[in-house]
């Protein structure tokens, strides 16, 4: 029963299916935990909840899957290649593409879009609409996937539940106060791809965070779902976008470093990654974790 106990305290990650036939994908997402933990010393990264973030960032052929899939209008991208991070994709074209993952699969939409066009603004959810949530009027809160908070970006990235001396944050979103080594490629410890020609393909974009994210310091920056001052109460204001690129030196990637645009312009250096709600354990895994936890105690009380 060693097994059990080990289970409790493994990472638990999982894949998310969409689309059909020749245009069906998985995206892999890392469990979030630690709900309710301390922001740093700028009051970033403090979440309430558990939550699922994306492991990779959007690449370019989930992008063409919901172009053949999707009925509303195509989103443009880079084109650098299929298994590359999508790019030139405004904050509203991410925002109906996190839509059609929520509709797609029977759940909520997260962003209301009044109007058809690609480029249009959302509308805030009101108080009558079923899912209002008063404090983050951009999403609604019965979304089962969403493009993450800047607060849930920040702690996906830097936070550490198991930090030596206690948990807390690192300056780099690959465990480290330290700049990450550039690299053009690879999945290595404490690599970033930063100072180069072009960014890598999502899968291989360097190191992981302290939850297993990758690429969430350098390769291309990424959008958040938060208005640069926090609010979200205006469907227009300027979005926050973090991470660093490809291009970029090493102070790009720190978590101190922060940008904003206007959620309707695209460029060829942003992409952006989807968040989604805490998984629900199956059944037989709930058990398993039920006798390990026991078994445990057991143990214990026998020494």
């Amino acid at each position: 029963m060693i097994y059990g106990a080990a289970l409790m305290a493994a990472p638990m990650a999982s894949a998310d299916s969409f689309g059909t036939g020749g245009n069906a994908f998985t995206m892999d997402f890392v469990n979030i935990g630690n709900a309710g933990n301390v922001g740093d010393g700028t009051g970033y990264g403090s979440v309430d909840n558990n939550f699922r973030m994306g492991t990779h960032e959007v690449s370019e052929s989930m992008i063409d899957s919901y172009n053949a899939l999707s009925a509303g209008p195509d989103i443009t991208q880079s084109n650098r290649g299929m298994d590359s991070p999508s790019t030139n994709v405004s904050w509203n074209e991410a925002a109906r593409f996190v839509n059609w993952l929520n509709t797609s699969s029977g759940h909520s939409a997260a962003y209301q879009f009044d109007i058809a066009g690609g480029n249009d603004n959302i509308a805030l959810w009101d108080s009558g609409d079923a899912g209002y949530e008063a404090s983050n009027r951009f999403r609604n809160s019965n979304a089962h996937y969403f493009l993450p908070s800047e607060n849930e970006m920040y702690k996906a990235a830097y936070y550490d539940p198991n930090k030596s001396g206690g948990a807390g944050y690192w300056d780099y979103a690959t465990g480290s106060d330290t700049a990450s080594t550039t690299t053009s490629g690879g999945v290595a410890a404490g690599t970033a791809v930063y100072s180069q020609s072009g960014p890598a393909d999502v899968t291989k974009a360097g190191g992981l965070s302290a939850y297993g994210t990758m690429g969430q310091g350098g390769n291309v920056w990424e959008w958040s779902e938060s208005g640069y001052d926090a609010s979200n109460d205006s469907a227009a204001e300027s979005r926050v976008f973090r991470g660093g690129g490809w291009f970029d030196y090493s102070l790009a990637l720190q978590s101190s470093t922060r940008n904003g645009l206007s959620p309707g312009p695209e460029n060829s250096a942003i992409g952006f990654r989807v968040a989604a709600v805490a998984a629900v354990p199956e059944p037989s895994s709930v058990t398993l974790l039920v006798l390990g936890a026991i078994s445990l105690l057991m143990r214990r009380k026998r020494g």
